[in-house]
């Protein structure tokens, strides 16, 4: 097709904003699918995001549209909303040269929603700004058009109404993205302008997503910059040197279907054939093996921001364990693993992850798609440590942190943070804030009877529930977005938690020092309320800052070895009884010096979820 009726275009929006139901609506409009094959989030593929209401994995689909009586190919990237995957939307973005912003009419415009906005501008795309939910009773259009209008600084009669639920207001929209959103351009670089180079050599295809196939390999999702792609081609991937020969080209509608050719300004996939892990990247560009152009521009690798251990629950599953995270690593390059051994969980993984919700995501995954049973240790970010004979270390494990004796100097990651949220719950948001160590910052009016704070905290507190905490003081209000600030230096201790005289390296956490003692009782108490009594008396420490902090005790199930059947034992010296007593106090303590403590999968979940799990 002429790139003159080709548009590119993905929609920002915060999470539950409505993008994946406009999205839906747009495919019914468009006559994409038709009513009868649709259902609800028909982009989102994945149980897990039907269950959750939220895009994990971004998913492009190709529409017709006639406008004026000249047909328009639509280009959708429907992409994650949440900050764990603020690279890849990046990456969609460069795709794209438009973007609708959808903004809740019952919400307003919410702060993840400010964050993924600065990332378009940056890209310099075009945006079409729209409220969506118009249909609610709690809709509030009018003032929610003032909100955008100022951010955009642009007359609020050229903001959209929408609704994904009803269609109202869609067919506009497309047609908004028709005349606002400009076609693509070509690139055309001094490579692919030289002498003896043919145009059908030169290939510039940018990777915003991928997934694999166990029969086809790794499938990558692409925009095409320069030149074109058919089957059999010789093809590389610049960042990752693999050469690899394409066994099919094709477009989504939505489902994957074959074509001949992909050309510049398209969006489609190449099957790569390719089944090792960590070779595939978003970000990485697709070039021509035989006339290979420079990688575009932007390119960085994810770093894991959250740790955490994961152990299968059964040894004999460890196999199954290290097979499945090879599968996801296939699919998912942002996350990394490497074995780990503990005296207590045996063989495991060390992983690392973009944020929380990208570690229950995996982590959900091997239990329901290999039917994994796991211990999963709690969460930590990762420290850097000086210690006193010399020497800086990256520490990704808490139970790998050294001792205070061992420690110089101790460095943390911080966070810049922004929330916005009613002006009413301000009061209650700055004595919250100074508790989880922020330094808060400027605090502005951000549209109607509204206010966005920003402050800086350690990464470190962001850990300790704070999420929850925050949506549970503003009542579901308050919207919240991150950037990782540098390090800073960090007044932390390693805590132990000992159960019959041994470490338990699953409950290890470093925590900060003026906490030490809240966080041993705290995980002491817990420990005593959800652990199984054993057939021995048995101790639970909280030990740090060089000293045990808190102790608790669980009672041994007892057995009173005076009772023979139904009848106590009697007749004879009471040496008699003293003597049955003294052998049982005997076995227990044989027992506690030789015996391991059974602590049940049950245990290791409650203990990571904050609140009352008894």
């Amino acid at each position: 097709m002429d790139l003159q009726h080709i548009r590119n275009f993905s929609i920002i929006a915060h999470i539950d904003h409505g993008k994946s139901t406009l999205a839906d609506r747009m495919l019914e409009v468009t006559g994409t699918i038709e009513a009868r094959k649709m259902r609800d989030q028909v982009l989102d593929n994945m149980e897990l995001e039907r269950e959750r209401g939220i895009t994990i994995k971004m998913q492009p689909v190709r529409m017709e549209y006639p406008v004026g009586g000249q047909s328009y190919q639509l280009n959708l990237i429907d992409t994650p909303g949440h900050i764990d995957f603020s690279y890849e939307v990046s990456r969609a973005l460069k795709a794209v040269e438009g973007s609708i912003l959808l903004v809740d009419a019952t919400q307003g415009v919410q702060a993840q929603t400010l964050t993924t906005l600065e990332a378009a501008r940056k890209e310099g795309l075009v945006i079409v700004p729209a409220v969506s939910k118009i249909d609610s009773p709690l809709a509030r259009p009018d003032e929610v058009k003032l909100e955008i209008a100022a951010l955009l600084d642009i007359d609020p009669d050229t903001i959209l109404e929408v609704s994904g639920r009803t269609g109202e207001g869609v067919a506009d929209l497309l047609k908004a993205v028709v005349e606002r959103v400009p076609p693509p351009t070509l690139e055309k670089t001094e490579a692919s302008n030289a002498v003896g180079v043919s145009k059908t050599d030169s290939l510039k295809a940018l990777v915003f997503d991928f997934k694999y196939d166990d029969h086809k390999g790794v499938i990558v999702y692409v925009r095409v910059f320069e030149g074109s792609v058919k089957r059999h081609d010789r093809l590389l991937f610049s960042i990752a040197g693999e050469r690899f020969i394409t066994l099919e080209v094709g477009v989504f509608t939505p489902g994957e279907e074959a074509r001949d050719t992909l050309s510049a300004g398209e969006i489609g996939y190449i099957v790569t054939g390719v089944k090792q892990p960590g070779i595939a990247s978003v970000g990485d560009t697709i070039t021509n093996e035989k006339n290979p152009l420079p990688a575009l521009p932007g390119y960085d690798n994810p770093r894991p921001v959250v740790w955490a251990s994961i152990y299968p629950e059964s040894q004999d599953d460890f196999p199954t364990l290290k097979m499945a995270l090879s599968r996801l690593k296939l699919s998912d390059s942002a996350f990394t693993f490497e074995e780990e051994n503990s005296g207590a969980l045996g063989r495991g993984y060390r992983a690392g992850f973009l944020g929380m919700l990208h570690l229950e995501i995996i982590t959900e995954r091997l239990r329901r798609e290999y039917q994994l049973e796991l211990i999963v240790t709690t969460p930590s970010i990762t420290y850097v440590v000086t210690k006193r004979h010399g020497g800086k270390e990256t520490v990704y494990s808490p139970h790998l942190f050294p001792n205070d004796g061992d420690i110089l100097a101790v460095e943390e990651p911080w966070a810049d943070v922004r929330i916005i949220a009613p002006e009413r719950y301000i009061g209650l948001l700055m004595p919250f804030l100074y508790g989880h160590e922020a330094e808060i910052g400027a605090t502005e009016t951000f549209g109607e009877g509204r206010s966005a704070v920003s402050t800086v905290m350690p990464l470190r507190e962001m850990m300790r529930g704070f999420f929850d905490e925050l949506k549970s003081l503003t009542s579901g209000y308050a919207s919240i977005t991150y950037s990782l600030a540098g390090l800073r230096p960090a007044s932390v201790t390693r805590m132990d938690i000992v159960l019959a005289d041994e470490i338990v390296p699953a409950f290890t956490r470093v925590i900060a020092r003026r906490r030490a003692q809240e966080e041993a009782d705290e995980a002491t108490e817990k420990l005593q309320n959800i652990l199984p009594r054993q057939q021995f008396e048995m101790k639970v420490q909280g030990v740090a800052l060089g000293k045990i902090l808190s102790s608790k005790t669980i009672k041994a199930f007892r057995k009173d070895v005076l009772m023979h059947g139904s009848k106590m034992v009697g007749g004879g010296d009471v040496s008699r009884k003293k003597k049955l007593l003294e052998k049982q106090k005997r076995g227990k303590a044989k027992m506690r010096d030789s015996a391991k403590v059974n602590i049940p999968h049950d245990v290791f979940l409650k203990m990571m979820q904050r609140g009352d799990n008894t």
